[in-house]
């Protein structure tokens, strides 16, 4: 399966857009957003996705009640951490980098998904072996965060692609 992942839209309409037509070209059964959508006009570009959304607020998220009823049709808005369980593959979505490392220390995801600092990262954690562990491989833990859709910070508008039977990620250039 997979996956579309945005992040930090910042209201850049024409990067959604084409972020969208990427998602739709790559064929994703899912898109999720990783907050920081900043304005409700925002969803007019996402009524084109062919695959179904899910979203967290992040801390520019202000008017999350009009937020989530602009949304309505296109996908569903919730608050953090947002746990999925798709393909026996468990993902968390944070707008907070600061509990990345929590959430993968924990063992409990497959997928750790994060927005908010504006940068592109793919990453696989390995548990070390210990001796506690009866000589067993350590549980891999991919981390991802899409970087920013707007390109406001770095001057890079990116998204994620996401597979979930691989539990692989490449950062796409929009």
């Amino acid at each position: 399966m997979k996956i579309g992942v945005i992040s930090d839209t910042h209201d850049n309409l024409e990067m959604i857009k084409r972020a969208v037509d990427l998602f739709n070209s790559e064929g994703v059964e899912l898109v999720i957003h990783a907050g920081d959508f900043v304005s409700p006009f925002t969803e007019k570009p996402f009524r084109a996705l062919n695959a179904k959304f899910v979203g967290i607020f992040g801390n520019n998220d202000g008017d999350k009640l009009l937020l989530r009823e602009k949304y309505r049709g296109v996908g569903e808005l919730s608050e953090e951490p947002l746990v999925l369980e798709m393909n026996a593959r468990k993902i968390v979505v944070t707008h907070k980098p600061k509990i990345v490392e929590a959430l993968v220390a924990s063992r409990i995801y497959d997928v750790v998904i994060f927005g908010h600092t504006h940068k592109a990262e793919v990453r696989k954690e390995k548990e070390e072996k210990s001796e506690d562990s009866g000589g067993k491989k350590g549980k891999e833990v991919l981390v991802l965060n899409p970087g920013e859709c707007c390109g406001y910070l770095t001057g890079r508008k990116t998204v994620a692609i996401l597979d979930l039977e691989t539990l692989s990620a490449r950062i796409e250039e929009i």
